[in-house]
């Protein structure tokens, strides 16, 4: 009989990339039965995006890609565990594993596998901790509040079988919480692109990019950064995804030819999008936030997946793999102004042979290390280790 995973979420859209397009799909790959139990907002799913999906996904559980989704209305969440929806559908599931991805849907996890231990089954949880919840170092977020955060964190790792981070700083943070406890990385890299191309070789036109969200002073601050630029080369500032559905956005005038707004795009439609991308961008202030400084977002590795050299700010992690690979540039400040990244991009763009080296070691990191192949295989060994674990209590 095959092993049954399911994977609880509390906010995150079923799509959200790390977990369906790479965790669910590896998992049925090697032959789990994946669940996953979704919220509805107004009585739709959503995309990654924010967009409402008004014309599909309308029942209440289906299957799609080889994946069953079980959705529940987020207006009957509850304050007692017990009642809310999460948990009533994560019991019935009667699931081997329970993998949660955000601190809420961890606890109704843990309440979960605490219902079957009673009931005589035992089952596994897993907690993908894609940030520090709560993160100490947050201005917005009050005292009070981050204490009950950590509270609901301590007492759901009590029960947790493994913990999977997305940086090495988060898998040393736990450690230092408890030695013993089992917690392995796994990075946000997609599959290994089959088509790319090594930058820096042809002069002419030079194209920067962001990928993922980004609004309001975000996108002023590209707009800036591109006025600069684009007055001493032919530059352009391509900007893949960018706002959230609903949200209005003014390009301005002497900006205008040069931004391109894909909008937001299937996941594996990104490999031809930054075919034409000279520099990959990002900027995240870690000076309020241990998460910041922490991160390894998604769009780092789809740069590096595709050859393209990363701009960034001091944060630590970024910051690390870009001096081990010498696969970009590193400004030397935590919150670089829009000057400081168009000179950082001029730099670049007159130093071809040094870009198209930083080019050749962003693709050999991932070919080598990063790529999902090699996570994968790290996440399938997590599930069989607690398998093999599951067994053994069942003959003993």
């Amino acid at each position: 009989m095959k092993q049954k995973v399911c994977m609880l979420l509390s906010y995150l859209p079923f799509l959200d990339a790390r977990l369906f397009e790479c965790e669910a799909k590896s998992l049925v790959k090697y032959g789990y039965d994946v669940t996953i139990i979704a919220p509805r907002k107004n009585g739709f799913l959503y995309d990654i995006d924010g967009k409402p999906f008004i014309k599909q996904f309308s029942e209440q559980t289906f299957f799609f890609e080889g994946i069953k989704v079980v959705t529940y209305d987020m207006e009957n969440r509850t304050e007692n565990a017990l009642t809310d929806p999460l948990f009533r559908l994560g019991l019935e599931e009667g699931a081997d594993y329970y993998h949660a991805h955000e601190l809420n849907s961890f606890y109704f996890g843990k309440e979960i596998k605490l219902a079957l231990k009673k009931n005589g089954k035992g089952a596994k949880l897993i907690y993908d901790s894609r940030q520090l919840a709560p993160d100490p170092f947050s201005v917005t977020l009050r005292e009070e509040d981050k204490q009950k955060w950590r509270e609901m964190l301590l007492d759901s790792l009590k029960e947790a079988d493994y913990t999977i981070a997305v940086s090495d700083s988060i898998k040393a943070w736990y450690l230092a919480m408890d030695p013993m406890f089992p917690v392995e990385v796994i990075y946000n890299c997609p599959p290994l692109a089959s088509n790319y191309q090594i930058k820096g070789q042809q002069d002419g036109k030079f194209v920067a990019a962001h990928e993922g969200n980004a609004s309001g002073a975000v996108l002023q601050k590209f707009y800036s950064i591109t006025d600069l630029v684009q007055k001493e080369v032919d530059f352009h500032f391509k900007i893949i995804g960018g706002p959230r559905f609903g949200e209005n956005v003014v390009v301005p005038e002497q900006v205008k030819n040069q931004i391109i707004r894909t909008g937001w795009v299937h996941y594996h439609s990104l490999p031809t999008l930054l075919s034409d991308v000279d520099i990959g961008l990002i900027d995240i202030d870690p000076t309020n936030s241990l998460n910041n400084s922490f991160a390894m977002p998604s769009k780092l590795f789809s740069y590096l997946n595709n050859g393209v050299p990363v701009i960034t700010n001091k944060c630590s992690e970024v910051e690390k793999i870009i001096n081990t690979y010498q696969c970009g540039l590193v400004l030397n400040k935590l919150n670089p102004t829009p000057k400081d990244y168009a000179e950082g991009l001029l730099f670049l763009n007159q130093n071809r042979s040094m870009l198209e080296q930083m080019s050749m070691n962003a693709r050999r990191a991932v070919e080598e290390f990063y790529n999902w192949d090699n996570m994968e295989k790290r996440l399938i060994s997590i599930f069989q280790s607690l398998e093999s674990k599951q067994t053994s209590y069942l003959l003993s």
